[in-house]
């Protein structure tokens, strides 16, 4: 009875954990850093119809991003980790802007979002 159990478990975490297990794989996380007056990377390059993690953190105060064309809106309370998963469904390049202000040079917080066709 005990190497039936073990086998039944052994199947089970199999057929649960292979899935997740290559979901993990195929999903691209990109971080982006958000600290007065930019973002860390200021561009990324994305690929149409492939899905992105996006990890944002503020650095220092609370920010946001905002990339209209790509439907992006996220707030950055400062020293707190938010993603956003996006699929982007077309091409071109995506200006986004810090959404919260954040200081003096908040106007000059700018970022750009790449979006190719897969090759």
């Amino acid at each position: 009875m005990n190497q039936f159990r073990r086998y039944f478990f052994a199947i089970l975490l199999t057929v649960l954990l292979v899935p997740c297990a290559m979901q993990a794989q195929t999903e691209r996380t990109i971080t982006i850093h958000a600290k007065r007056y930019k973002f860390v990377p200021a561009e990324i390059t994305l690929v149409k119809g492939e899905t992105v993690r996006l990890v944002l953190i503020s650095d220092d105060v609370d920010h946001g991003l905002a990339v209209k064309g790509l439907g992006i809106r996220a707030d950055m309370p400062k020293h707190k980790r938010v993603e956003v998963t996006v699929t982007p469904e077309q091409t071109g390049d995506f200006p986004g802007i810090c959404s919260r202000f954040c200081g003096a040079g908040h106007g000059s917080m700018k970022f750009v979002v790449h979006v190719v066709e897969k090759q």
